[in-house]
């Protein structure tokens, strides 16, 4: 079982979350290495077992969650992880592909002469590959399939590693601010050519891009962007859909982190952010802690070390190991105090460190007894 993260902190309760039929979207988000896709997969796991249709789905390029899934190999479309007779519910699982879901998209809206138009087109296999900012919009764009679908009443999402992770969040105001730029309407003015619009009004800030850039690509980027103008509205729209989706009740964002200093800076500002935009928190999960399972102090401990170490030394090291932990509870229970002193509202739900690594179900599952408490429910 997890131990009371603070004294003064409100217990986070998943179970509460996994059991409401109005909880439609899980985000997970939070700094790298903290346990962030984890706890997406085993609270994914948990519903499913417990009667849920899920499906996770990750922005995170890492194997990790295909791994614990025991799935060989996760794709850009959902598919079902096998989890035995037992389980009450489904899970599905899968990964985001930036460039297939930007080709869906192009194929789904347009029609097939214009998509291979779309697709040979230099600058679309750049942008639909690398360009920046894209795998966000193709984040915002999958989730929103997803839950158009229909297919699942929960969809749990494990965003990027880092503070970028809720910059999906801004793909609508970015995108628009994006078609909406001068530079974007005069390349996209209709009936204007390259050539005829390096002569005219713009002609000095067309010329400087024709010259770092080159002609041939700014002819590209002009026939992409001509291409896919109705499309980039309709997406923009679907996208202003999706955001207001994660804004309502049925959606909780969950903030995981770690007892480190680092990961509790990065906590505390996802925290501030989805206040700032309003986004429904639900609380934030404190994985791989350290609580004392006694409550002998460390210094009784390492004196009754020192006096049975020639008689009995298993047991003094024991006693040592017990001293150890005891300061690191400390160091994390007070780290936890100055989140908890800024952020006094959050629940919190703290997830004990495992002696093993978390890579199969039975691992998950054991994570998913700490996040709501209680073990599972087996037939």
């Amino acid at each position: 079982m997890s131990t009371p993260p603070h004294p003064t902190a409100t217990r986070l309760d998943i179970s509460r979350i996994i059991a409401d039929p109005s909880a439609r979207v899980v985000v997970c988000c939070g700094s790298g290495g903290v346990g962030k896709t984890t706890t997406a997969a085993a609270l994914a796991l948990r519903a499913a077992e417990e009667g849920r249709k899920v499906v996770v789905l990750t922005i995170d390029p890492a194997r990790r969650l295909a791994q614990s899934l025991g799935v060989a190999d996760l794709g850009n479309n959902p598919q079902r992880v096998a989890l035995g007779p037992e389980a009450k519910g489904e899970l599905h699982a899968m990964m985001l592909n930036m460039r297939r879901t930007f080709d869906d998209m192009v194929l789904e809206h347009t029609s097939g002469e214009k998509a291979e138009q779309i697709f040979a087109n230099p600058f679309y296999q750049t942008v639909a590959s690398s360009f920046g900012g894209t795998q966000e919009y193709m984040a915002m764009e999958k989730l929103g399939q997803l839950a158009h679908r229909g297919e699942w009443d929960l969809i749990v999402v494990d965003t990027p590693p880092s503070r970028n992770a809720l910059d999906f969040l801004d793909a609508p105001k970015r995108l628009g601010n994006f078609l909406n730029g001068r530079m974007i309407r005069v390349i996209m003015a209709p009936g204007r050519g390259v050539t005829r619009l390096v002569t005219g009004a713009m002609s000095l800030a067309v010329r400087g891009v024709s010259t770092v850039v080159g002609g041939q690509m700014l002819k590209d980027a002009s026939n992409f962007l001509q291409s896919l103008e109705s499309l980039f509205g309709g997406f923009q729209e679907r996208a202003e859909r999706t955001f207001a989706m994660l804004s309502k009740p049925g959606t909780h964002f969950l903030v995981v982190a770690a007892p480190e200093p680092d990961a509790l800076r990065e906590a505390s500002f996802f925290v501030d952010r989805l206040s700032t935009e309003r986004m429904p928190l639900a609380g934030l999960v404190l994985n791989r802690t350290h609580p004392v399972l006694s409550s002998l102090p460390a210094d009784h401990a390492l004196t009754a070390a020192d006096q049975v170490a020639d008689s009995d030394p298993r047991t003094a090291a024991v006693l040592r190991v017990h001293a150890r932990r005891v300061v690191t509870d400390k160091r994390e229970q007070h780290l936890l105090h100055r989140f908890t002193g800024a952020h006094p509202r959050v629940p919190i739900v703290s997830v004990t460190a495992l002696p093993f690594e978390v890579s199969d179900l039975d691992a998950l599952r054991v994570v998913g007894d700490q996040l709501t408490g209680t073990a599972r429910a087996t037939a």
